[in-house]
């Protein structure tokens, strides 16, 4: 399966902002708030085209979800597709993915480790097994973590490490039964994503 490689904490300070969430990467940009490499200092003095904003904005949204560009693409042409703004449907279906959702709900600690807990088959939509990331899941969905030892063992570790995260009010979320289900979709007040949606629709408008 095809990855993001590159060190997050040389994105995020790329970025300039904490794409991720993690206290780690606030710390990061505080002792090292310039982008990486030699001449990282410099280029916050440089003038930055319309088009380098525009694609900057769709950079830092593609690496928080962890997406390749092939399937950051595809994302966009659905949201395109919707009745609405969309910018905001992108980021909607972005967090309605099955791998963003078992994030919000505390089943992993990352996005990127969520990704591999459905990958691996420890989660289940509506009593189905279901190891498809990308998955959209819709109001009512139900996610359960699949009633194995080593499944339920895995997300009650990462449940007490990720006592971090606040719950969201569109999830209803049960930490003792391992579950959560989708009470309805969020609105854009309600998605943490510290990008400008509109540049990354002027983006792919061109």
């Amino acid at each position: 399966m095809a990855k993001i490689i590159e060190a997050k904490g040389k994105l995020v300070r790329r970025f300039g902002v904490n794409i991720y969430g993690n206290p780690k990467y606030d710390r990061l940009l505080e002792r090292r708030s310039d982008p990486p490499g030699q001449h990282g200092a410099r280029q916050g003095r440089r003038k930055v085209s319309d088009y380098g904003r525009q694609l900057l904005e769709k950079q830092k949204l593609r690496n928080s979800y962890g997406l390749l560009e092939k399937q950051f693409r595809r994302t966009f042409r659905r949201a395109l597709q919707q009745k609405g703004v969309t910018g905001e449907n992108l980021l909607v279906l972005l967090e309605s993915r099955l791998d963003n959702i078992a994030y919000r709900a505390g089943f992993a600690t990352t996005r990127m480790q969520a990704r591999q807990l459905v990958n691996h088959g420890h989660l289940m939509v509506n009593g189905r097994k279901v190891d498809i990331p990308s998955y959209q899941l819709q109001v009512g969905d139900q996610v359960t973590v699949r009633d194995k030892p080593g499944s339920r063992a895995l997300v009650s570790r990462c449940q007490e490490q990720s006592r971090r995260f606040q719950p969201v009010g569109w999830l209803e979320i049960n930490p003792d039964q391992l579950n959560c289900r989708v009470r309805r979709l969020p609105t854009r007040d309600e998605i943490d994503a510290q990008v400008n949606e509109q540049l990354i629709v002027e983006l792919y408008s061109r």
